[in-house]
C-alpha cells in the first residue's frame, strides 16, 4: 500500500482544523496540524510534508510572512513544496499578492470542503 501523503495544516481555529483533519484523513491523508506559522517553521526542520495549509491569520506569525520564510529556506525540495492559503478576508490581498507571496492556490472561507480535496488531491498527485 502506498504511503499516505503527508499535510501540514496551521490554522489556529480548533474548529476548522478538525473538520479538514477529518475531511483528508478520509481521503488517506496523513495530518499534522499546528496553530502557527513559527511551528510550521519548527516542524519543516525535523519533519518532510507533501503540501501545507496554512492560515492567513494566526497568532505569532501569520500566513503571509510564513510562506516567505518556506519560500526562502535553503533546502529545495521543503522551499518548493505546495502552499495553500486559507483565508476568510481576501479582501485584504488580491490573488495577485497571495502568488507573489508563494502561495499555489487559495482556498477562501468558509471552505468548500469538495474543493479542499480537489485542490489537496492535484497539489499531491
Amino acid at each position: 500500500m502506498p504511503t499516505p501523503n503527508r499535510v501540514l495544516i496551521a490554522e489556529d481555529s480548533s474548529v476548522i482544523q478538525n473538520l479538514v483533519k477529518k475531511i483528508l484523513e478520509f481521503q488517506n491523508f496523513e495530518i499534522t496540524a499546528v496553530k502557527n506559522g513559527e511551528q510550521v517553521l519548527q516542524l519543516l526542520q525535523k519533519e518532510n510534508f507533501d503540501l501545507i495549509l496554512l492560515d492567513i491569520n494566526m497568532p505569532v506569525m501569520d500566513g503571509m510572512d510564513c510562506v516567505k520564510a518556506i519560500r526562502g529556506l535553503d533546502d529545495k525540495a521543503k522551499s518548493e513544496i505546495p502552499v495553500v492559503a486559507i483565508t476568510g478576508n481576501a479582501r485584504n490581498y488580491s490573488e495577485e499578492e497571495f502568488k507573489e507571496a508563494g502561495f499555489n492556490e487559495i482556498l477562501m472561507k468558509p471552505l468548500n470542503f469538495d474543493r479542499l480535496v480537489l485542490v489537496v488531491k492535484g497539489l499531491t498527485e
